[in-house]
């Protein structure tokens, strides 16, 4: 008995020597030398311009960010609610090879154009993309060129069908305008611009450039006068929504250029509509028609900012824009800081009400509660260095103008509120010296 007891704790004390499993080994040596593909590598380098939206913004936003009823490039392809555009994007195709077919052009120069430029563009994606060469080429001419033959036809560079069904049936259209600017429903511009100068024809065509026969395209929903067009003519962008999105930025302003440092002091957010205005702010309307909603300005009280139109095409344009501003390094935060702007000027519907008042808004949207809940998601889990946004001096203008305590204390005296409640009260002061007085001369008549 005392052996056996022995001997159990002995082998209690074993110390068991660890064997390499080579089955393990290899999977995990397999899966250090996989590059990954859900953020692959290129999503760190400075052309990566085509980014999945994250999942914080998608919980957000809901569906602003998947195409409706058209896929372009790899993120959405092949999904069942988009096959009835592809079968017209062949028929597309085919009214290019016909028209060009005179100039020697067939569908093999076309990819053959495209092959070299297939590394730069999978580069351009933030996920690995599963296609081989072949299939990416294919895919790359074929959305390209019916995006291309639609900004012709539209144009009218071109003539399209009587009885087109994507002309025809009334709410295609618009549709394509907002699908063509979603940040997961892009190819990269570079390879539109190459097929579209290959497949120019006429003289006509070669006067104008693929940026102003895109905005053109869009302009049908944008409706900004065609000088605006014209003096994007030599714009580039990564894609067709950075396009877009940078024809909002005009060149030419200075206070619309970020600061390249960061400012003196911190900058702080700024206060809502009824908080300004009780304090003694302005908001006023400027701008000719067609100016950039981003042209913001505050001088002497008074906050001035260009109309902005809400509806059904701005709204997703607005999330993608600044879903990608979120994502590319390289860019610009312009759409992410007017973002942020209005998410602190509006709060509740009385605040989208206002503003609708003084035109700086133009509710084509919904209620004015889905329109302030809308700017609120718009504002809401994004990141960026506000101290380095083109709105920071405005931001830090008015958040010292406000904190001018003998302003905002004067603002109140001068306000409805008080002026109401001083008249309300020397009311009942009044009335009660005269029921005093009446009493008292009742009680103590004169002698």
């Amino acid at each position: 008995m005392a052996s056996d007891s022995v001997e159990a704790q002995q082998n209690e004390h074993t110390i068991k020597v660890w064997e390499a499993n080579k089955d393990r080994l290899e999977s995990m040596h397999r899966r250090i030398s996989e590059p990954p593909k859900l953020l692959s590598r290129a999503a760190g380098k400075t052309g990566c311009c085509i980014f999945r939206v994250p999942k914080s913004l998608a919980d957000i936003n809901g569906r602003a960010y998947e195409p409706r009823i058209v896929s372009i490039g790899p993120y959405h392809r092949g999904e069942p609610h988009l096959r009835m555009i592809e079968e017209h994007k062949w028929r597309y195709l085919g009214m290019v090879l016909e028209r060009t077919r005179p100039m020697g052009l067939g569908l093999e120069d076309y990819m053959r154009t495209v092959a070299p430029l297939v590394g730069s563009s999978r580069e351009c994606y933030s996920e690995a993309i599963p296609l081989d060469d072949d299939e990416f080429i294919e895919m790359m001419v074929v959305d390209a060129f019916f995006m291309i033959e639609l900004f012709r036809k539209v144009s009218r560079l071109v003539p399209h069908e009587r009885d087109d069904p994507l002309f025809r049936v009334a709410w295609i259209l618009p549709f394509f305008y907002q699908d063509f600017l979603r940040l997961e429903n892009q190819i990269p511009y570079f390879v539109l611009e190459r097929l579209f100068e290959m497949s120019m024809v006429s003289a006509e065509e070669s006067k104008r450039s693929l940026a102003e026969l895109a905005l053109e395209f869009f302009n049908n929903t944008m409706q900004r006068p065609d000088s605006v067009i014209a003096a994007c003519s030599d714009l580039k962008g990564t894609h067709l929504l950075d396009l877009v999105r940078s024809s909002f930025i005009p060149r030419d302003r200075h206070e619309l250029e970020e600061p390249r440092r960061r400012v003196s002091v911190p900058t702080h957010l700024i206060q809502s509509v009824p908080e300004l205005i009780h304090a003694g702010f302005k908001l006023r309307r400027i701008g000719e028609e067609g100016e950039s909603f981003l042209v913001v300005r505050f001088r002497d009280g008074v906050l001035e900012m260009p109309t902005i139109m809400i509806d059904d095409f701005t709204s997703p344009f607005l999330l993608n824009c600044v879903a990608y501003e979120q994502c590319h390094d390289s860019s610009s935060n312009h759409i992410t800081a007017y973002a942020t702007l209005l998410d602190c000027l509006v709060n509740t519907d009385r605040d989208v009400e206002y503003l609708c008042y003084q035109r700086i808004m133009e509710n084509y949207f919904g209620t004015n509660g889905e329109v302030a809940r809308f700017i609120n998601n718009l504002g809401k889990d994004v990141a960026f260095d506000i101290d380095r946004c083109y709105l920071s001096g405005v931001f830090n203008s008015v958040h010292e103008y406000y904190s001018n305590s003998w302003r905002v204390k004067w603002a109140f005296f001068k306000s409805w509120p008080f002026l109401s409640t001083l008249a309300a009260s020397s009311l009942l002061l009044l009335t009660v010296a005269q029921t005093f007085f009446t009493v008292y001369g009742y009680f103590r008549p004169p002698k």
